[in-house]
C-alpha cells in the first residue's frame, strides 16, 4: 500500500475559509471548443468546469472563492453571477500572469490564512471521504507551506503518466528525476501560504517557483487522493471524462 501522506484530522484548525480557482487561461489545447467559449465554461456531464470546482469547494464550506479571468473575462463573469454560494469574487487580470503570477495578484482578497488553490479544469470525484476536507484536514502550518492533492500516476487520465512527485513516509514531496516515472501525480488541486509569496519575480511567473522554494526547505508536502481524478485540458480528456460521468450517472439512475 503506497503512503498516503499526512493524515487527516492532525490540524487544529481543519477549516480552509478562502479560495482561488484558476480561470484565466486561453484554454489553446481545448480549441477549437475554447475559441468562442472560454475553457472553464466548458460543459463536462452537463455541469461546467467552473461549477464542478466551485461545487468541490463549496462542500468543504469554503466561505469565499476568488476566480481570476482574462480570456473572455465578460463570459464568466455573467455566469458566475448567477451562483449565490459561496461568496465570488473576480480577480481581473488585464495581462495574463500564469499560476504563480495569477494568485500572487490575488492575495489582497485571499488574506492572511492558507487557502484552496484549484484548477479550474481538475475535476474531482469524491472517495470514501469528501478529498478537499481531507486536505484541509491534513493541513499543519508549523510543517507546511503548501500541501498538494496527489493522485496515483498509474491511475491518471489526462497526464503524460510520467507523474510528479515522489513522497517520504510522513507525506514530504520530492521532484520526479527524469527518466524514472513518479508513483504520484499533482491534481492541481493544493492548500497554500501566503508566507511562500515573498521575494518573487515580476509576473507572469509560475507556481512551480514555489513549489521549488518548498521543496527545498523541507515544506511542500502530499496526501493521496482516494477517488477519481481527471485532467480535463484538450478534447480527448473531454472525452473521456464526459463518458465516464456519464456512466456513473446512468448507474445512479438505475439504482
Amino acid at each position: 500500500m503506497p503512503d498516503r501522506g499526512p493524515v487527516a484530522g492532525s490540524s487544529t484548525n481543519a477549516k480552509v475559509r478562502r479560495a482561488m480557482v484558476l480561470a484565466a487561461g486561453l484554454g489553446l489545447r481545448m480549441r477549437p471548443i475554447t475559441e468562442r467559449l472560454p475553457k472553464p465554461l466548458v460543459p463536462v456531464a452537463g455541469r461546467t468546469l467552473l461549477d464542478r470546482a466551485i461545487d468541490r469547494l463549496e462542500e468543504a464550506e469554503v466561505e469565499e472563492v476568488v476566480v481570476n479571468v482574462h480570456y473572455l473575462a465578460d463570459q464568466v463573469e455573467r455566469h458566475l453571477a448567477h451562483r449565490t454560494t459561496p461568496r465570488i469574487v473576480l480577480s481581473t487580470e488585464p495581462e495574463l500572469l500564469e499560476t504563480g503570477g495569477g494568485v500572487q495578484h490575488a492575495l489582497p482578497l485571499l488574506g492572511s490564512e492558507p487557502f484552496f488553490v484549484v484548477n479550474s479544469d481538475a475535476v474531482l470525484l469524491n472517495g470514501p471521504r469528501q478529498a478537499l476536507r481531507n486536505l484541509a484536514e491534513a493541513w499543519d502550518g508549523a510543517r507546511m507551506d503548501a500541501l498538494m492533492l496527489l493522485h496515483a500516476t498509474f491511475e491518471t487520465s489526462g497526464s503524460d503518466g510520467t507523474g510528479d512527485f515522489t513522497m517520504d513516509p510522513n507525506g514530504r514531496l520530492r521532484r520526479r528525476a527524469p527518466p524514472h516515472v513518479a508513483p504520484y501525480s499533482f491534481t492541481g488541486i493544493q492548500v497554500l501560504h501566503p508566507r511562500l509569496f515573498v521575494d518573487l519575480p515580476d509576473p507572469p511567473f509560475s507556481l512551480n517557483i514555489l513549489y521549488n522554494r518548498a521543496i527545498a526547505s523541507g515544506r511542500l508536502y502530499g496526501i493521496l487522493h482516494d477517488g477519481k481524478w481527471f485532467h480535463v485540458g484538450s478534447p480527448e480528456d473531454l472525452a473521456g471524462a464526459e463518458a465516464y460521468l456519464s456512466r456513473q450517472q446512468l448507474g445512479v439512475r438505475r439504482t
